[in-house]
């Protein structure tokens, strides 16, 4: 797999029917490694082990609602009470990152309302964080520590 813009972190990989697996320490079990897959490990290593946010607020690709349709977000971080911290969008890294992958986010977050955005194809990271009042984000230089 390609090298990425994030530290060296350590996986395990094992091959199932002919296709390399990596283990989702959030997922508990074995994901086939895709070119997204491996940005979304990253992501995750990357918030346990360099943002020390606690795993047990971490949330792997779940469905969700959104006008009816049925969507599947990439990451999200939950806050004490439930609400949402953080909501990330992993793009493989031969994905370039454009506006249209901002607005998909910011669709999404239309009805998860995460105070924080993250948008990564491993290679580029863009954070944001969100202005509810005035209906648009602010770009941010990394995303900010997580306070219990």
């Amino acid at each position: 797999m390609q090298k990425l813009n994030f530290p060296t972190f350590t996986f395990r990989f094992k091959n199932s029917e002919n296709k390399v697996a990596i283990f989702d320490e959030i997922r508990k079990k074995f994901i086939i490694l895709t070119p997204e897959e491996w940005v979304r490990q990253h992501v995750t290593q990357y918030l346990l082990q360099e943002r020390k946010y606690p795993k047990s607020y971490i949330n792997v690709e779940k469905l969700i609602k959104i006008n009816d349709l049925t969507k599947r977000y990439d990451l999200v971080v939950f806050q004490p009470d439930g609400t949402l911290f953080l909501l990330v969008e992993c793009k493989a890294p031969e994905v370039k990152i454009t506006q249209q992958t901002f607005d998909q986010i910011a669709r999404y977050n239309l009805t998860l309302k995460a105070k924080y955005l993250m948008v990564t194809n491993g290679l580029n990271h863009y954070f944001c964080e969100m202005d509810f009042e005035n209906e648009k984000y602010v770009f941010l230089e990394q995303l900010p520590d997580f306070s219990l």
